[in-house]
C-alpha cells in the first residue's frame, strides 16, 4: 500500500511540475527580452520573391502570424495599417506571415490593401510561429522584436493598438 501512495504522490508532483513549466513559459512569454530565434528566415511574397527578414533588421519589427479564415486576425489589419503609416519614418516595420496558402490571401487582399509585406509562409509557418514563442500554436500570433534584435513581446491572440503603443513607445525613444 505504501509503494501505491508513494507512486500516487510522485505521479501528482511530476503532473503539477511539468503543468508549472508549462504556465510558467506560457505566461511569460508574454514579456521577454531574448535574442530573437531563426531571424534569418526567408519567405516568398505574393509574387513567390523570397525576402528574407534580415532586410529590415535595425527597425522596430512587428511579425504578425495571421490566416484569412481567422476573425480576430482580419481584425487586428486595418490598426496595423493605420500604424504602419503613422510609424514607417520612426523605424516600424509590420511583416504580415500567412499561415495558409497565396491564392486565399491574394483573394483577400483584392478587398483591403495592407501597406506592409505580406509573407506566403504555409504550413511551415506554423512552425516559425513556435520557434518565436507561439506555445499554444494559436492565430493571430504577433512578435515585437527591438532594433537590436530581441523578442521584446509575444502575443497570443488578438494585439490592440494600445498594447502595440505600450510596447513600441520606449523602443521608439530608446535609440
Amino acid at each position: 500500500m505504501n509503494k501505491k501512495i508513494i507512486l500516487t504522490v510522485v505521479a501528482i508532483a511530476f503532473i503539477g511540475l511539468a503543468a508549472g513549466l508549462f504556465a510558467r513559459q506560457y505566461f511569460s512569454a508574454t514579456e521577454t527580452s531574448q535574442p530573437a530565434p531563426q531571424l534569418n528566415f526567408s519567405l516568398p511574397d505574393l509574387a513567390d520573391q523570397p525576402q528574407s527578414v534580415s532586410q529590415w533588421q535595425g527597425k522596430i519589427l512587428i511579425i504578425n502570424f495571421w490566416a484569412t479564415w481567422c476573425p480576430p486576425c482580419l481584425k487586428e489589419i486595418p490598426e496595423f495599417i493605420k500604424l504602419q503609416d503613422e510609424y514607417k519614418d520612426k523605424g516600424v516595420q509590420f511583416v504580415g506571415i500567412a499561415i495558409e496558402e497565396k491564392q486565399p490571401v491574394e483573394d483577400y487582399l483584392k478587398r483591403i490593401k495592407i501597406n506592409y509585406p505580406v509573407l506566403i509562409g504555409g504550413e511551415g509557418a506554423t512552425m516559425l510561429a513556435q520557434q518565436l514563442g507561439n506555445v499554444i500554436n494559436t492565430v493571430p500570433f504577433t512578435v515585437i522584436i527591438n532594433q537590436q534584435g530581441q523578442i521584446v513581446h509575444h502575443q497570443l491572440g488578438e494585439l490592440t493598438r494600445e498594447k502595440v503603443l505600450e510596447v513600441i513607445g520606449p523602443l521608439l525613444t530608446a535609440k
